[in-house]
């Protein structure tokens, strides 16, 4: 991993943990893992603690690792993480997703409450009025009965739903992965997406990115999402067609709460940054801070379970790659 993220992941007390659990070779956080020392030292690993900065672990290096038989990431998406030769080989794979699914539930049940209070755009008047909104400014502000759709039951989507059942808010899903029975157990109406869309106060996305969903919210079904509404995007850049959103937010009709964009950073020319009814942040939804602390723990805890001989807890398949992040 990069060393940066080193003692944010893992402070004194998880690494403590880590030294009673496994045999380090030495006390090295590896960048590369093409350098003679990084090679030496994978010669007889077994496991492999990575995180973001990490490289492909492809057939170069898988071959360097001969006894390599677990990796224990301690970030989120492990789709470019390993290559096809590391899922042949039977490599098991553990990810702490759920636990990045934690803080940018957390972001977006916040962004929604504020959302359905009209909260940014007031912000903005507030600058330049100096007084208070008047009755007709705010007559449909507010959270109770607020629409709220969610495009994708992701573990970040699944958690945002139970952050959501407190509040007097109806709630919709689309994922084409979820039946009637399980959006039935989620609590929520399953909708086909241009139905959600059209029926929405707030939409938030949490669907993967994958080349099906490129352009998911297209300048179609952008137009399908009623005068007035939110769109917030926490999970990646290219679900939405950025030049028709900008086209959209110009216009006034929509607000939007992104997290995230296409291209990313989003450059400075960019109109979005003028725009009274757009709220930008730079990519911090995910676990940032202290927050990091709890990827550390979610490895920690499965080098625990793979030293008990317990099946990991978080492990990835193969398989789900298809439809996951």
């Amino acid at each position: 991993m990069d060393p940066q993220h080193l003692p944010g992941l893992f402070p004194q007390r998880l690494m403590n943990r880590l030294d009673t659990l496994l045999d380090f070779h030495e006390k090295r956080v590896f960048h590369r893992l093409d350098t003679p020392e990084a090679m030496a030292a994978l010669a007889d690993t077994e496991v492999l603690i990575t995180g973001w900065g990490c490289p492909a672990l492809d057939e170069t290096l898988l071959a360097a690792t001969p006894r390599l038989h677990t990796v224990l990431h301690a970030a989120g998406s492990v789709r470019h993480l390993v290559d096809e030769t590391g899922w042949q080989r039977g490599v098991a794979v553990s990810s702490a997703v759920a636990a990045n699914a934690v803080p940018v539930a957390e972001y977006t049940l916040a962004t929604i409450l504020l959302s359905g209070k009209n909260a940014f755009a007031l912000s903005h008047w507030y600058a330049r009025s100096n007084a208070y909104p008047a009755a007709q400014q705010v007559a449909e502000t507010g959270n109770y009965r607020r629409r709220v759709g969610i495009i994708g039951a992701s573990r970040v989507g699944r958690r945002l739903l139970e952050l959501l059942r407190p509040f007097d808010v109806i709630v919709s899903l689309s994922d084409p992965y979820v039946d009637e029975a399980e959006a039935t157990r989620l609590g929520v109406q399953l909708l086909p997406l241009d139905h959600l869309l059209s029926t929405s106060d707030i939409v938030s996305v949490h669907a993967p990115s994958l080349p099906s969903t490129h352009h998911l919210l297209d300048e179609r079904r952008l137009a399908l999402i009623p005068d007035g509404a939110v769109l917030i995007n926490t999970a990646r850049g290219a679900l939405i067609d950025h030049e028709a959103l900008t086209a959209e937010l110009e216009t006034g009709r929509l607000s939007a709460v992104l997290d995230v964009s296409d291209p990313e950073p989003l450059p400075v020319s960019s109109p979005l940054h003028q725009l009274p009814n757009v709220f930008l942040t730079p990519h911090i939804a995910g676990s940032l801070g202290n927050e990091l602390e709890r990827l550390g723990q979610t490895v920690v805890d499965e080098a625990e379970r793979l030293v008990e001989g317990l099946p990991l807890l978080h492990r990835v398949r193969h398989e789900e790659l298809t439809r996951v992040a």
